[in-house]
């Protein structure tokens, strides 16, 4: 198996781990964890992508990486009110 795959496998195992993290209640939607999990998941499929490009895949990946982005940003501002 190439390394490229082994990186988007990663990635797609830490997406599918962070939703059921996310589900299972241990970490909040706006919790830097869930976020930065989400925004390394991505980058090691985007990563996958630069060896088998996929149109819709890497728009999906880059709009999860902008809305964690957001939800960081969303927490940080919440922590600080609170």
């Amino acid at each position: 198996m190439e390394l490229y795959n082994i990186i988007g496998g990663i990635g797609v195992f830490l997406l599918i781990l962070d939703y059921f993290l996310l589900e299972t209640g241990r970490v909040k939607p706006h919790d830097i964890s869930y976020c930065g999990i989400n925004i390394a998941a991505c980058v090691c499929v985007l990563y996958s992508l630069a060896f088998a490009w996929n149109l819709p895949s890497f728009i999906i990946q880059v709009s999860f990486i902008a809305i964690s982005i957001y939800g960081i940003n969303r927490g940080i501002k919440d922590r600080k009110k609170g």
